[in-house]
């Protein structure tokens, strides 16, 4: 074996608490596995601005618990450093129903207890939001969920709220990073969690905490409703941890007509009913579709498995169909400016999003924002953009996430799907089906229709960002180009020349067409990929929703087909 691997090998086994790990190691030892070796001991997992996520097992580049113990010091360190009376301050933790999410969550507190930091600990599994609503809530120093959301069985993570409540976004990644790469050089200290609590340095946080969850969010002014509430709503949790406050959020609400998907209701790491429990997957909602069709409920709701995420099928004639998380936004966007007071109509999206909810925005005399993609960027750019006049009221990503109001300062699956079930209370009471209302925001706007495709380039292609800026297209699919964001370079430019953009600096092109077309591109530093972000606007004019959704769907396939080619040619 290779004489720098079998130090590290021989340090890392010195400092492993747990048995099962080093066990695991001990067999890749004995059958000579080196290159599997390498790969586990080839850095360290990286934390960023979503924390740590990894697939679970040994060694530094996977998640395991001395991982956890180190990224726990680390960040009680940089805390105890950065932020004012972070000791008594504390930190709130709360875990998923992932096989390793309790004891992950466990041996954090007990790492932040051992360096005198108070931690507010859940005593039972806890959806994402709340442990972001509890940041706040309890003026805490951090947050910490362990959680892998809707990644496959094999995968845990450690998410970091800052004190704002919002995810953690530069300096504070990097700054917590080196206080872990310090951490990992010496053995990490625990104090058990009955003595942190008989030092008063641990508190359990119970159903008292979930209920005051539910309780600001039947306070907040933008989640009522007077409209009757005998719709009928099927539900799945997708084996994780949303069933039980969503329904109580929907009972108290006074919707009685919940259907649940028994089979998921119950948080199972294993996830063995679905192939993958991301909603947005291909046959994960057929269970709960089955579920409103049994009921003939109006629609089906789901909550990814850690609750943050929410995605909608509605019924459309006898059967139902799958709103885009674009679709889903702009509906629960236009509907909560209709209801907010007029100096909170801040609303904001991605860069990959529509575009459509700035034109809704305008429209109802609200303010629009755009960053780049992630929640940590969506809820820190609004604070940062709040004064008297524009406060936040919601953002949203493509990819199934949204948040309402300050309360949940990170995308909120549970309010979500409330106030999705209020708009479509309040529709049925206005004798008028989703799909009419959308008919009628189209007919305002135009018909925004969005697809994400990932593209496989020519391997001599690999680096593919280069050649676009260096041979700048000046047309896709025959349509001119008419201004180019480059978000890399900080200019967008356009017949007027360039100008600068206020975006933090990311390897992405932007391209507005003449039709008013876009196309994103990101591509990837190391491989010959690029993941493309469509979006067409196909007028209604004189067509039925119908019609115009098939001419725009068609103009929408010939971009991407004219894009691909172009790429590869």
């Amino acid at each position: 074996m290779d004489s720098q691997l079998a130090l590290v090998l021989k340090h890392w086994l010195a400092l492993d608490p747990d048995p099962a790990t080093q066990h695991e190691l001990a067999k890749l030892i004995n059958a000579g596995d080196e290159a599997e070796l390498q790969r586990r001991f080839d850095g360290r997992l990286a934390f960023g601005t979503a924390g740590l996520r990894g697939i679970v097992g040994a060694g530094p580049t996977r998640m395991n618990l001395l991982v956890i113990r180190q990224t726990a010091a680390g960040l009680g360190q940089y805390l105890l450093a950065q932020v004012k009376d972070a000791a008594t301050r504390g930190v709130v933790v709360g875990y998923d129903g992932r096989p390793d999410s309790k004891r992950f969550a466990y041996n954090t507190a007990e790492v932040l207890t051992s360096l005198g930091i108070e931690v507010h600990l859940t005593n039972q599994v806890c959806p994402t939001p709340l442990v972001a609503y509890g940041v706040k809530h309890l003026n805490a120093a951090a947050g910490v969920v362990v959680t892998a959301s809707h990644n496959p069985p094999e995968y845990n993570g450690f998410k970091v709220y800052w004190e704002n409540g919002a995810q953690i976004i530069p300096p504070h990644d990097a700054g917590i990073a080196a206080h872990i790469e310090q951490a990992a050089t010496t053995e990490v200290r625990t104090l058990p969690l009955a003595q942190a609590e008989k030092q008063q340095l641990l508190h359990w946080l119970g159903e008292p905490f979930f209920n005051d969850y539910a309780k600001a969010v039947a306070a907040s002014p933008l989640l009522q409703s007077d409209a009757p509430t005998d719709i009928g709503i099927a539900y799945t949790a997708m084996h994780g941890v949303g069933a039980k406050m969503a329904k109580l959020l929907l009972k108290q609400a006074g919707f009685k007509q919940v259907y649940s998907v028994v089979a998921q209701q119950e948080p199972d790491g294993t996830f063995p009913t679905v192939k993958f429990p991301n909603p947005e997957e291909p046959g994960a909602m057929d269970l709960v579709i089955n579920e409103a069709r049994k009921h003939d409920a109006l629609i089906a709701c789901a909550n990814d498995p850690d609750a943050d995420r929410l995605a909608v099928a509605v019924k459309r004639g006898s059967d139902y169909q799958l709103l885009s998380g674009d679709q889903v936004g702009l509906l629960l966007g236009h509907y909560l400016l209709s209801k907010a007071p007029a100096e909170q109509r801040l609303v904001g999206t991605t860069i990959v999003s529509s575009s459509m909810l700035a034109a809704i925005a305008a429209a109802a005399d609200g303010q629009s924002y755009t960053t780049l993609t992630g929640f940590k960027w969506l809820t820190n750019v609004a604070m940062q953009q709040e004064d008297d006049a524009h406060q936040f009221l919601f953002a949203y990503e493509e990819a199934l996430g949204y948040t309402i109001g300050s309360l949940v300062r990170d995308k909120d699956g549970l309010t979500a799907l409330l106030a999705f079930a209020q708009l479509m209370a309040e529709l049925q009471q206005q004798d008028k089906t989703l799909w009419q209302h959308l008919d009628e925001i189209y007919r305002q706007h135009g018909m925004y229709l969005n697809r994400q495709v990932s593209i496989a380039l020519n391997a001599d292609s690999a680096d593919i960002g280069s050649r676009l800026r260096a041979e700048p297209p000046q047309q896709i699919g025959g349509i001119d180009i008419i201004a180019v964001e480059d978000i890399k370079r900080g200019v967008r430019t356009d017949s007027a020349g360039e100008h600068p953009l206020t975006l933090p600096s990311s390897d992405v092109l932007v391209y507005h067409l003449a039709d008013q077309s876009r196309v994103v591109v990101r591509p990837s530093g190391t491989e010959p990929k690029l993941k493309c972000y469509y979006q067409v606007v196909q007028p209604m004019a004189d067509d039925t929703y119908a019609v115009a959704e098939v001419k725009g769907t068609e103009r929408l396939k010939r971009l991407i087909e004219q894009h691909q080619q172009a790429l590869n040619g």
